[in-house]
């Protein structure tokens, strides 16, 4: 039976292609970029600049459906280097490279390691009674390789992800959002994880 109590993990962005140069530039004005020099940028105002629809959509999803247990944050973000921390963790430039260095793979110590242990922390700290949902790619086991180790059968994601690309997810996400519709989740362990690509969203008509 799934908990009602639940836990958004959120897969990062991927730190790099223009938006990421664009952010670093020393000319940058705009207010995030001056933020970010400042030290007083958040993880998930960062991800969300360079990931763009994908990880608003999380960011939006996890806060319309947020169900934690008391005291515990409603989503944090698998951070490549520093295991989980949530979305309004400040970040420079320099935490900001150093964690862009570190590569997303589950043969990488220093991406896996800090992951597992900060699974560990969270897992005690909800006394094992928690869902986790996965919001990101469950086709490879850079996530759910240590993850599973932790969680087990606890750790679902939704079932409507498989097969679809990063900005349907994220347009889906949205769209959930907005309607207050939850999707379905099942668990990571034993399902199935990839599939054919689901016809395409309708267009939202405008108003």
């Amino acid at each position: 039976m799934v908990s009602p109590d639940r836990i958004f993990l959120l897969s990062p962005a991927w730190a790099g292609g223009k938006r990421y140069s664009f952010l670093l530039r020393e000319q940058a004005d705009f207010e995030l970029a001056i933020k970010l020099r400042q030290g007083a940028a958040t993880i998930g105002e960062i991800y969300s600049f360079i990931s763009g629809l994908y990880f608003r959509g999380k960011m939006a999803y996890a806060a319309a459906f947020r169900a934690a247990p008391e005291g515990l944050p409603p989503a944090v973000i698998i951070t490549p280097g520093l295991g989980l921390i949530t979305p309004e963790t400040r970040m420079d430039i320099d935490q900001l490279r150093a964690v862009a260095n570190v590569p997303v793979s589950e043969e990488n110590s220093a991406f896996r390691d800090t992951l597992f242990d900060a699974a560990k922390i969270l897992e005690r700290r909800t006394n094992g009674t928690c869902s986790y949902v996965l919001l990101g790619s469950v086709a490879s086991s850079k996530y759910t390789g240590p993850l599973l180790e932790v969680f087990g059968e606890r750790l679902l994601f939704p079932a409507d992800f498989v097969g679809r690309g990063d900005m349907s997810r994220g347009g889906l996400m949205l769209r959930r959002s907005a309607s207050r519709i939850e999707l379905d989740y099942v668990s990571v362990q034993g399902a199935q994880l990839r599939g054919s690509r689901p016809s395409r969203l309708e267009k939202q008509k405008a108003n």
